[in-house]
């Protein structure tokens, strides 16, 4: 879920391991309908953080988002491209004035009215410094946004200038720069509206978030289970088809994988590396694996002056140089993963961004040259890689072990590189966040948006909320500013590919592979899809 985004990095099946023995057919929480036999169950990971729309920037908070709000746009679950949803219209004779005209008839599940204000309040809170957003960045193109959240010292100003409510239904929006594609970036959730409950008595709210999308949430366990019914009243064309989902923690994607074909669970989001040999014969037909826009990456951290010295590009690119992605793709993940020529995504398509062979050699298996690269450069800090990821999927261990294999062949030394395993997910996350990382950490994309921006800007632009190893570089950030300012589309994507140029020369970060979404699903199950964004199309899935 953009970090200016969301992304949300894309974590895997990252939950809490329960001994579960009948959630498959009998959570019968009494959904919307009131057949508990229309429930599905699926697994999950718990989010990092309370799920406040612009403080969610990782998958598992997202998906529950998705579920319970909608914002101004939506993406279709097929192709991924932005749809009107709550807008009426939205308007801009200059690419940096905008007018909103909201449609009538949409309430919050709390049956408060949504108006123009429900947005604009909601924004203006998760730009706020003071309220410490995670998406807060998304924000960032508004005018007035250094009033609010400056980048030191402290809060000037409580509102957005750029903000303007002129009626119920109409507000304008008014950038510090051009910005062609701003209109499509309104479906992330970070710019969904918020109920007056969320102001009044926000303690109460994160127990329970209220939202407006076909779903709301009945009740949440840490680290057990979230249930969410179907609301009966949501106004949308895309109401839930089944009464209700209930979500269950694992901390072992294998675990979830077994109870599902035990029967114990209905869905399983993330088929785990190690069950992909066996998938097609135990599941058959029901078994997913169809593009998603993520991809997986290797990053730095700039703050270490040991990674971000003279020369350490020379490093870096040799590293990239020697992982063979071809082997790692086709042994482990049984070409459920595709190797990366660049950064962002096929699923954007030529027209959208993605340029096949853009990384070159750099992203080439050239064992000599990689070893060469990285003594010019002067050799790997401190003598050894450590990759740090979290542990609680087991997928990750077994490619970054593979990883570390090839590049100990490639240089010829069987303890070069090892892997460095953290807990948990949220352990993993915080430290990231701190700033605690002492070597590379497994990072990687899961589109907020179809736009190569979204791919680029939310991982590479000097402070952006989700460049987790902090690297920066001013004719990256330049070229992204043209880029954004550029009103026909593909001029735009022409100067963003000569910013993701900057990236690879630099290897801000080692590319790996492009991954698929992956799913499977019990025989109580139909029409199971899985959008651009790897995630399941809950409101479309029938139970029975």
């Amino acid at each position: 879920m953009r970090g200016f985004a969301h992304v949300r990095w894309a974590a895997g099946a990252v939950a809490t391991a329960l001994a579960i023995t009948s959630c498959g057919g009998g959570w019968g929480w009494g959904g919307g309908g009131g057949n508990g036999g229309a429930v599905l169950s699926s697994s999950w990971g718990d989010p990092q953080n309370p799920l406040e729309p612009a403080n969610t920037n990782e998958v598992q908070g997202g998906k529950v988002l998705d579920m319970i709000f909608r914002g101004l746009k939506k993406y279709d679950p097929r192709t991924g491209r932005a749809q009107d949803w709550l807008a009426r219209s939205i308007v801009t004779r200059d690419s940096r004035h905008f007018t909103v005209r909201i449609k009538d008839g949409w309430t919050f599940s709390d049956g408060e009215r949504i108006t123009a204000r429900s947005f604009v309040d909601a924004w203006n809170y998760g730009a706020s410094l003071r309220n410490n957003q995670k998406n807060a960045y998304f924000f960032g193109y508004i005018d007035g946004y250094d009033q609010v959240h400056p980048d030191s010292g402290t809060q000037r100003a409580d509102t957005l200038s750029g903000l303007k409510v002129l009626d119920d239904r109409t507000f304008t929006v008014t950038l510090n720069q051009k910005f062609s594609g701003f209109p499509d970036t309104l479906g992330y959730v970070a710019f969904a509206p918020l109920p007056r409950v969320f102001f009044t008595d926000h303690a109460a709210w994160v127990r329970k978030p209220v939202g407006n999308g076909p779903y709301a949430i009945a009740s949440y366990t840490k680290g057990a289970q979230m249930y969410l019914r179907k609301w009966d009243g949501y106004p949308g064309p895309d109401s839930a088809r089944n009464d209700g989902v209930t979500l269950l923690v694992y901390t072992d994607s294998n675990t979830a994988y077994t109870d599902l074909l035990a029967g114990n669970l209905d869905l399983v989001d993330d088929i785990p590396a190690a069950q992909l040999k066996n998938v097609g014969g135990d599941l058959g037909g029901r078994y997913i694996n169809s593009p998603a826009g993520i991809i997986q990456t290797i990053a730095f951290p700039y703050y270490d002056k040991a990674w971000n010295r003279p020369g350490a590009e020379k490093v870096r690119t040799g590293l990239s140089m020697a992982i063979n992605r071809r082997q790692i793709t086709d042994t482990i993940f049984r070409k459920t993963r595709t190797p990366a020529t660049d950064w962002t995504s096929p699923v954007l398509g030529a027209d959208g961004g993605f340029k096949p062979g853009l990384c070159g050699a750099a992203c080439d298996y050239d064992p000599a040259r990689a070893k060469k690269l990285i003594e010019d450069g002067g050799g790997i800090p401190g003598g050894r890689l450590r990759i740090t990821y979290n542990a609680d999927s087991g997928s990750h261990k077994e490619w970054i072990d593979a990883v570390c294999n090839s590049i100990n062949n490639a240089l010829g030394n069987d303890k070069a590189c090892v892997g460095n395993p953290v807990g948990t997910f949220a352990d993993f996350r915080n430290r990231i966040g701190q700033h605690k990382m002492t070597g590379p950490f497994r990072a990687g994309w899961q589109m907020d948006y179809p736009l190569i921006q979204n791919f680029l800007q939310p991982l590479y632009y000097t402070g952006a909320s989700s460049n987790d190893g902090k690297w920066s570089n001013g004719d990256f950030d330049r070229l992204v500013d043209r880029a954004n300012a550029e009103t026909r589309p593909a001029t735009s994507v022409a100067v963003f590919q000569q910013a993701e140029k900057v990236v690879r020369d630099n290897m801000a970060a080692i590319p790996l592979w492009y991954q698929n979404g992956s799913a499977g699903y019990s025989d109580r199950l139909s029409d199971v899809a899985l959008n651009p964004f790897s995630v399941p199309v809950y409101n479309e899935i029938k139970v029975g």
